[in-house]
């Protein structure tokens, strides 16, 4: 039904109502409406749609599953029930996931610097970046802004680059418009270095060597991305460290930075990352996340021109994977 009828279909009572008897940003909106003639024998979600446009019918069908919905009082989980001519609609508009996902929450974040113009973090493998399906709170958005007066107003919240949620290691965030732009256009220019350090399955032969290959989003998978003569360019440089237990330990240095990159471009040489499940890694050395860790980061400073330059050790169970391999900070 559309949602201009819904005057006509269900007669609202109250256009908002909460239990403190007002509306609040923290308090989910109440409606409740009287069922009249022409709704009879509808379907609820159907009757929800009519009271409740701005929502989506599968966010409202999941007030109902969730108990957010009652018919004359008595709370109603079935979607489908057929609603009757004078019955009392009460619906509690709690707000979708997506639509709450952007707000500042007070995280500890591992931060290595900070001016007035930017900060550098050192991400946690665990962490996610960006506000998505599955994660719409305690991402690393969430703390920033908390932590970054006026991170709102910011593209992204200054997030200028991101690491996958398993991946740990530094990140660098602009504070204001003027540094954040100035990120990105260095990042597009190939101006920022990004050095990495990982764990492949499989023996790499050659010392050194690079990867030019474009990636795009794998057609057969839309979580995955893969080479693709169709996708955007991607090369990443590659250094072996050492080989041992049917592994090995690589430097990497991106040139670009598209989705999964090292990802993607060492599963497409048959040396997918350890413990990287979407692209045929398995656990071993103790790993159970992907082994990748983002160690080195530098670039121009936006305001000064000065050269930043970082360095973060991997944390310790990666730090582990690499001993056994005979890799330590001094051999890195």
């Amino acid at each position: 039904m559309a949602a201009s009828n819904r005057s006509t279909r269900a007669t609202r009572i109250d256009e908002a109502e909460d239990v403190s008897g007002e509306p609040s940003e923290e308090t989910p909106e109440r409606r409740t409406a009287v069922v009249d003639a022409a709704m009879h024998a509808q379907r609820l979600d159907r009757a929800l749609v009519a009271l409740a446009p701005e929502f989506s019918r599968t966010h409202l069908q999941g007030l109902v599953s969730a108990g957010h919905v009652a018919v004359d009082g008595v709370p109603v989980r079935q979607p489908a029930r057929k609603l009757r001519a004078g019955e009392r609609l009460e619906v509690l508009l709690v707000p979708t996931e997506e639509s709450r996902a952007f707000r500042a929450e007070p995280l500890p974040l591992a931060i290595v610097f900070e001016d007035d113009d930017l900060l550098v973090v050192d991400k946690p493998a665990g962490l996610v970046v960006h506000p998505a399906a599955g994660h719409w709170t305690g991402t690393l958005l969430n703390g920033l802004l908390a932590h970054v007066p006026g991170a709102a107003a910011l593209p992204r919240g200054g997030i200028v680059h991101r690491l996958d949620k398993d991946t740990s290691g530094l990140m660098v965030v602009g504070k204001t418009a003027a540094a954040t732009l100035a990120l990105t256009r260095a990042i597009a220019a190939r101006a920022v270095r990004r050095e990495y350090i990982a764990i492949a399955h499989g023996t790499v032969a050659s010392p050194g060597f690079t990867i030019d290959a474009p990636i795009g989003r794998d057609p057969r998978s839309r979580v995955r991305m893969a080479v693709l003569a169709s996708g955007r360019a991607a090369r990443t440089d590659v250094r072996r460290l050492a080989s041992a237990h049917g592994c090995t330990a690589i430097a990497c240095r991106l040139q670009t930075g598209r989705t999964h990159q090292i990802r993607v471009h060492l599963s497409s040489r048959g040396h997918p990352l350890v413990a990287d499940a979407l692209y045929g890694g398995f656990p071993a050395l103790g790993l159970d996340r992907q082994a990748l860790h983002a160690t080195g980061l530098s670039f121009a400073h936006p305001t000064s021109g000065l050269t930043m330059a970082f360095d973060s050790d991997p944390p310790a169970d990666l730090r582990a994977a690499l001993a056994a391999l005979g890799v330590s900070s001094a051999t890195r």
